[in-house]
């Protein structure tokens, strides 16, 4: 996937790609520049190259997710029906869907299936342990 292309409303797309709110799409969006950013800072991806792969952005977004939200990361996600990276996975082709993020032609959606497990990834004694328990 790469970076978030034009502004548009995303209101427009809710309706016809599930249960999710304009929120967990803006987090997606925040998400994939929070994990280009890191990438390049990692020396793993190259500046001319801002393309990740649907694994790479999930756990992007999970470590964005506890970035942002904390020990709250896993009842926020919930909130917004995301319970699975294949969530992660719709709201990503809905939004290049429409034309708010690019794709290469082998980046599909089965990338983001099963990626990890949230009860693992959101553990509440791994969350402690990676925050401090404030």
């Amino acid at each position: 996937m790469t970076q978030y292309q034009k502004p548009q409303d995303l209101a427009g797309i809710l309706t016809e790609n599930g249960p999710y709110p304009i929120e967990a799409f803006d987090f997606v969006r925040d998400g994939l520049s929070y994990t280009v950013q890191h990438l390049q800072n990692d020396a793993r991806l190259d500046e001319s190259d801002r393309h990740i792969t649907g694994q790479e952005l999930c756990l992007g977004l999970r470590d964005f997710a506890i970035d942002r939200y904390g020990l709250l990361a896993p009842a926020v996600l919930s909130s917004w029906h995301i319970a699975r990276t294949d969530d992660f996975g719709r709201i990503v082709f809905a939004m290049i869907d429409a034309g708010l993020m690019m794709r290469t032609e082998e980046d599909s959606i089965e990338d983001f299936r099963s990626v990890y497990n949230f009860e693992e990834a959101f553990a509440r004694e791994d969350l402690v342990a990676r925050i401090g328990p404030n």
